[in-house]
């Protein structure tokens, strides 16, 4: 990999940060990764190069380490030599130390966005097509259930922050992560953080929160990511009037999210067939949205599907809108279009029986359904 000359950006508040302080407050670094004490790389404009940083020691390393992880909260050491933690602007930080990280402490930091990113945005980014964001406003104002599913840094918490913003201003919303990292517009949110276990062996889990979120009178629960038992809490949320939520989950594609959802419900413990499961899943679910980090590294929706049922012992599904590859420009971006399906989604009905007008966007594309004279 090349060795990527980076501006000197001025610290600011992060100078306790040491050699990273810089690379934290440049606004073309979108994720830093530091290797122990001598490499420091840096993901910009979707590619990962090698800078000219380094520790001194892996103790100074530590030492930074140690602040950020500390000014949460949390602990690193050898016995607890894994933390998730979070800088003062959101970003999302991972810590691998010895003895679990071989050669030397390891610090991954997901810059975060200052200011959420709108619709418009990441139109202009070309992760997605003006008539695919109409169709998710409409199913946030129709109280749809939806998954955002994707990879690794695909894009997940960043469109899940920007469907936030459709919900109402006069609902209440509990947020509820294991790092603070949404960026919600809306003045009336409740967020909510897991802790891990500390000396005494208790913590809070995001199962934890769930079931407490549901005391908080929530008229929707957003949460970061499922990725434990907490899904059966989430599903059963879902299917007792908490719709409108919204959640992140890890999958290859919208199939494999099903799948995983059926997974993580097993891990809480219950004897549950799996048909039941997949009653509960299909009854609690209506949207899925997946994302993909594109070979080039830009990121984008790939397909959005409705989930419209049960057809014997397998969740139906419908794909409302796909993204078409057709190549690469001429610097190496992929390129392609928002197809529409053609089929008119179930959800839209929704929004006839709440009283909502069609967002303007997909109008020309699901037309009102022509309705016979009685």
């Amino acid at each position: 990999m090349s060795t990527a000359q980076l501006p000197q950006v001025q610290a600011h508040d992060y100078s306790e940060l040491g050699p990273i302080a810089q690379l934290v407050t440049n606004p073309q670094v979108t994720e830093i990764m530091v290797m122990g004490a001598r490499d420091i790389y840096v993901e910009i404009g979707g590619k990962i190069l090698l800078t000219p940083l380094s520790f001194a020691s892996d103790e100074e390393l530590m030492v930074v380490i140690r602040r950020i992880v500390e000014s949460v909260g949390r602990r690193i050491d050898a016995e607890n030599p894994l933390c998730d933690a979070r800088l003062v602007d959101g970003s999302r930080v991972h810590v691998a130390i010895p003895p679990v990280a071989v050669d030397g402490p390891l610090l991954n930091i997901r810059k975060f966005v200052l200011g959420p990113l709108t619709m418009a945005d990441l139109i202009r980014l070309g992760s997605c097509s003006e008539s695919a964001f109409g169709f998710l406003k409409a199913c946030v104002s129709a109280r749809a259930n939806i998954i955002v599913s994707g990879g690794t840094g695909s894009g997940k918490t960043t469109l899940l922050n920007v469907l936030s913003g459709y919900i109402p201003s006069d609902e209440r919303i509990v947020t509820i992560e294991d790092a603070a990292e949404l960026q919600l517009r809306q003045r009336h949110v409740a967020r909510l953080e897991s802790r891990p276990a500390g000396p005494d062996g208790k913590g809070i889990a995001i199962r934890d929160l769930v079931i407490s979120s549901l005391r908080m009178r929530p008229d929707r629960l957003v949460v970061g990511e499922v990725r434990g038992p907490e899904a059966l809490d989430m599903l059963q949320a879902m299917n007792t009037g908490h719709d409108g939520s919204m959640t992140t989950l890890h999958a290859n594609k919208p199939r494999d999210a099903l799948s995983r959802i059926e997974t993580l419900v097993l891990m809480a413990g219950y004897d549950l067939p799996v048909r039941a499961i997949r009653a509960q899943v299909a009854s609690a679910i209506n949207v899925i949205v997946h994302l993909e980090r594109m070979r080039d590294g830009t990121r984008k929706v790939v397909q959005i599907s409705e989930v419209t049922g049960m057809e014997e012992d397998v969740i139906a599904m419908q794909e409302v809108f796909r993204f078409i590859r057709s190549g690469l420009d001429a610097d190496g971006r992929v390129i392609g279009r928002f197809a529409p399906s053609g089929m008119r989604p179930r959800v839209l009905s929704r929004l006839e029986e709440l009283g909502l007008p069609m967002p303007s966007e997909i109008e020309p594309l699901f037309p009102e359904p022509v309705r016979q004279a009685q």
